[in-house]
């Protein structure tokens, strides 16, 4: 008997196996007849909701971008944790390679092809994630931790430095990742007008954390 599911069901069900596929044999190695055996639906059911295969891991993307989002959302209004700490645990959660898909997801957006989606996806974080970054800040000035005149821009430069450092540590050997990561605590203090070496703990787990 044929089960007739909800489109949103249904739209789900395609990435989710769709996700397990390219985790497991890698996107360019999964075909969309890969996904219509594993879900036994007819090619024009995936096609109602996909046109492509490009276009399920597009669809993929919106959707992990928006757990890490509501993760990273659940963190920075935890008023009670202390704002360091709160800020750590948000980078740290918006690292896309910590999702279950994070790394096909990598490997992916930094193909030359892929160069739009991988614009699309800073986009879309930049848009998210400043407002949060925004509310650390100023609960940081509230607490006489920081000071700025500038929340919401300092907040989007922090994003953007934060997101090219990260993104880009591995193509480093030691040395040169190491003066990255103490230039990029340097200039983050003076945006802030913090006392040198202030943020050394706060960014520091950051790193150790997305290098294991």
């Amino acid at each position: 008997m044929r089960v007739v599911k909800e489109a949103e069901e249904r739209r789900n069900e395609i990435l989710d196996v769709a996700q397990r596929l390219f985790t497991a044999k890698g996107f360019d190695n999964t075909s969309t007849n890969d996904i219509l055996n594993e879900i036994g639906i007819a090619r024009g059911t995936l096609y109602y909701h996909f046109k492509s295969k490009e276009e399920i891991l597009d669809a993929m993307i919106d959707r992990t971008t928006k757990q890490l989002v509501d993760k990273a959302k659940s963190i920075v209004y935890q008023k009670d944790v202390p704002v360091f700490e709160r800020f750590t645990s948000m980078i740290i959660t918006l690292n896309i390679s910590n999702s279950s898909f994070g790394n096909e997801i990598l490997r992916q957006v930094h193909k030359p092809q892929n160069a739009l989606m991988h614009q699309k996806i800073e986009a879309r974080l930049l848009a998210e994630v400043t407002p949060l970054i925004t509310v650390l800040i100023e609960d940081g000035i509230k607490q006489g931790i920081c000071s700025t005149d500038y929340p919401q821009e300092v907040a989007e430069m922090t994003f953007v430095y934060s997101n090219a450092v990260l993104d880009n540590l591995d193509k480093y050997n030691d040395d040169e990742r190491n003066r990255k990561i103490n230039g990029y605590i340097y200039n983050l203090e003076r945006l802030l007008n913090m006392e040198r070496g202030s943020m050394q703990k706060v960014i520091l787990p950051v790193f150790q954390a997305l290098s294991k």
